[in-house]
């Protein structure tokens, strides 16, 4: 594995991601006739029937739609996602007495991760038995400590992308901690913790290759992205012309480009930088286009469980998270954390 020249991060502003909605307003001025206005009433209540059935399928998709700006239902909107969590606690409650509850090699967090993001979540061959380490691995101990007293009292499973709300929802782990954005789409089937980072979506491509960015260079390109993540529907609506190609890990969209199957990958910029660092003849192309944070995720009803990892997290900003970010992300994002690590958190989820 090759580490690249240290980036430093761009001056430029990224667009927050947005929840909201657009009202339209129409005028009708001069109609001289009942007729005239029943006919418009007639075909507007035909065009209402047949898109709603399509609007329910876009919002039951639980896939954002706008990459600037991400727009949910009027009906369901939320404000500022990555601040929907409840406020930290270090009470136990029934899911984490259930944890605990655990017996003999069975007591243990069990927790989705990922085992193929260089520097985040990754096995690493030169470590005995292969260990798993990186950004998201030391967060996940510092939660096991917390909760277990043990910091190595943890049960890794590897979740793919597509898989990581399943995962949470089926009660399969106590938690996911795979470099997960926060958005309302996902708040409206699991919970979030507060953000312990902060990055944004940015083209990754041969450095041979003329992009500029997330523009109108990219038009006619093959583009990939993991299926289940924020990006998916960004290509599926095909802005600038870019033909989608959906697979179902991160890491495959490296591979697709390394086989000449991609022109560019969109995902984080702070998973992009780590993969530049798997191969040197990749880099990123212009500055980060949305805001994006991750969040640890959980069940809806564990509020027990999100009110600890916050806790863990007011904690872990003091001290361990630098240390993190020193050790795995400094070589490949740049010495200067300031620019990833969450302004202090706040906590507007009530129950």
């Amino acid at each position: 594995m090759t580490t690249p020249t240290p980036r430093t991060p761009g001056t430029q502003t990224p667009t927050p991601r947005t929840e909201g909605s657009t009202a339209v307003r129409f005028r009708f001025r001069g109609w001289g006739g009942v007729t005239a206005m029943a006919a418009l009433v007639g075909v507007l209540t035909l065009a209402v029937a047949l898109l709603l059935p399509l609007a329910r399928e876009h919002r039951d998709s639980g896939l954002d739609s706008t990459p600037a700006a991400r727009t949910a239902p009027a009906a369901e909107s939320c404000v500022s996602p990555e601040a929907q969590t409840l406020a930290p606690s270090a009470a136990d409650g029934p899911t984490i007495a259930a944890i605990k509850a655990r017996t003999g090699e069975q007591r243990k967090l069990v927790v989705g991760v990922d085992q193929n993001s260089y520097r985040w979540g990754y096995r690493n061959p030169n470590n005995q038995g292969a260990a798993l380490e990186g950004f998201d691995i030391d967060l996940v101990h510092a939660i096991a400590q917390n909760i277990l007293g043990d910091r190595n009292a943890v049960q890794f499973k590897a979740i793919p992308t597509d898989r990581r709300i399943g995962a949470v929802r089926s009660g399969e782990v106590d938690m996911v901690v795979r470099t997960t954005t926060i958005t309302c789409a996902r708040l409206k089937e699991v919970a979030f913790s507060a953000p312990y980072f902060r990055t944004g979506q940015q083209v990754l491509a041969a450095k041979s290759l003329a992009l500029t960015g997330f523009d109108n260079s990219l038009r006619g390109r093959t583009v990939c992205a993991a299926a289940g993540s924020t990006t998916e529907a960004d290509l599926k609506e095909g802005k600038f012309g870019v033909k989608p190609l959906i697979v179902p890990n991160q890491l495959d969209c490296l591979v697709r480009l390394q086989l000449g199957e991609a022109d560019a990958v969109i995902t984080d910029g702070a998973l992009a930088a780590s993969q530049a660092a798997q191969d040197p003849t990749v880099e990123l192309k212009g500055k980060p286009f949305t805001e994006d944070y991750y969040g640890v995720m959980m069940r809806k009803d564990a509020d027990d469980l999100v009110r600890r990892v916050n806790q863990v997290l007011a904690q872990y900003r003091a001290g361990g998270w630098q240390t993190a970010y020193d050790r795995w992300l400094a070589p490949t994002m740049g010495g200067d954390s300031r620019p990833y690590l969450p302004a202090n958190p706040r906590y507007l989820r009530t129950s």
